[in-house]
């Protein structure tokens, strides 16, 4: 005789939604499961063991869920038949049921039983069928979501990673509030709408928390968030990745720019001029290639940052999309305001007086990154100097300070080179990457490299 697994469902809520199958079942068999005891109906199943302890050692659901599934094999094969409890219905989110009736060893029989969507149609007052509903996951919104608009009833929305990872999925937010559904069918139910902003900041979640959301202005922007979402599996179930601090990335960040520059190096002057395509020829397909995965990369320390903070509570990858588009609207006046700019220049000096004005600055040279590579700093000092018109001025002060020190200096060389690079409106760091490579290649010209 096949060993067999009863499973039963405990409902949405109390006691009094069990159903009266799902109570004879549990007075039949002796030998009892359930996978958790965070139920408001866990009490009905006295004598039961428990797999909360599983949720604490292992380091991934998977790892939970197959726990479960071995252990009562195992206890179906002991003592010829067990029941097995669970939260819901045993039909609707379950991943330990569904990997029970793939498994070949027991014979599974599910007790059908309420689960939270009965509740949750019925207090929002929507006919799921006729308005098209559809059930996702919120641990799987992003792969389960994509590409929808909605009407989208969320389950399994138990931490505020989770609220974090569905805010940042959506490109724009609606202007119609999230309705939160918490512990549909007890004393304390309560029924909530909240902005799409202040998701992950007002709501306390717990593990009968819910979402519905009746529209999407725009589908869920599904890669950029999967990517998210696998950063976050990286940093729980990879080694190296849980090491990682904000400090001990600092220069992987920086390598991975400096890759980018190099592959921007391979390209044409022109590549990227409004308005034109880039042609077809081998070198630019290659330069194209290389600087994709090159931003790639750049792109993964980011979100890396990113996940960090949201695990100290403090920002997530969401909001700093949010940050850099306020930023960006805010300093384009002439683009999204009333105020007039007709050239870069007026442009460069609309921004240069709010960025000033944001960060209460006093002096506009405030904020210059003293980590840019000297040379740069140099340049970025004396393009400020120009857009504030000290530009004469600082050119004296140039030829001033190489007169000081000896003429034929490296610290004179330097500083006439920066100021030469600033006239010309070159970058003097590319320049001179474009010339090492030039240097490099005639020097591997006169190795004496031995031949095949």
């Amino acid at each position: 005789m096949t060993p067999r697994v009863v499973v039963v469902g405990l409902g949405p809520a109390g006691p009094d939604l069990v159903t009266t199958a799902a109570l004879a079942a549990i007075e039949r068999i002796p030998h009892r499961f359930i996978r958790t005891r965070r139920h408001p109906s866990a009490e009905v199943v006295a004598d039961a063991v428990a797999f909360d302890d599983r949720y604490e050692a292992a380091a991934s659901l998977d790892e939970v869920y197959t726990g479960i599934v071995e252990e009562l094999v195992w206890a179906a094969g002991e003592w010829g038949e067990v029941l097995y409890a669970v939260p819901g219905s045993p039909a609707v989110a379950e991943h330990t049921v569904e990997l029970l009736r793939a498994d070949t060893r027991v014979e599974v029989d599910v007790v059908p039983a309420l689960s939270f969507l009965d509740l949750a149609w019925v207090r929002l007052g929507v006919d799921p069928v006729a308005r098209g509903a559809r059930v996702v996951d919120g641990h799987r919104f992003v792969s389960e979501a994509a590409g929808e608009r909605g009407p989208l009833l969320v389950s399994q929305c138990d931490r505020p990673s989770v609220l974090s990872d569905i805010k940042l999925a959506v490109d724009d937010w609606p202007d119609a509030p999230v309705v939160v559904l918490a512990r549909l069918g007890l004393p304390d139910e309560s029924i909530t709408e909240v902005a799409w902003a202040d998701l992950d900041r007002e709501v306390v979640p717990d593990h009968l928390t819910s979402l519905w959301i009746p529209e999407l202005v725009a589908p869920v922007a599904g890669e950029l968030a999967r990517f998210d979402e696998l950063v976050g599996r990286l940093r729980t179930d990879c080694p190296w990745d849980r090491e990682q601090t904000h400090r001990s990335l600092s220069r992987h960040l920086l390598e991975e720019a400096h890759e980018v520059l190099e592959a921007l190096d391979a390209f044409p002057v022109e590549a990227g001029t409004f308005g034109e395509v880039a042609p077809h020829d081998d070198e630019v397909d290659d330069a194209y290639l290389a600087l994709e995965e090159e931003l790639g990369d750049l792109l993964f320390q980011i979100v890396f940052h990113a996940r960090l903070a949201t695990e100290a509570g403090r920002f997530t990858l969401a909001d700093v999309a949010r940050g850099i588009h306020d930023k960006l609207v805010s300093r384009h006046p002439h683009v999204f305001g009333e105020v007039e700019a007709e050239t870069s220049a007026a442009v460069v000096g609309n921004w240069e007086t709010i960025k000033q004005a944001e960060k209460g600055r006093a002096s506009a040279f405030d904020g210059i990154p003293s980590s840019l590579p000297a040379l740069s700093r140099a340049v970025k000092i004396l393009a400020k100097a120009d857009r504030i018109g000290l530009g004469e001025s600082a050119a004296r002060l140039v030829a001033t300070r190489v007169d000081a020190i000896a003429p034929e200096s490296v610290e004179a060389a330097v500083l006439t080179a920066a100021l030469r690079s600033h006239r010309l409106g070159e970058d003097p760091e590319q320049v001179l990457r474009s010339e090492l490579v030039g240097l490099v290649a005639a020097l591997r010209e006169l190795e004496d490299l031995p031949t095949d």
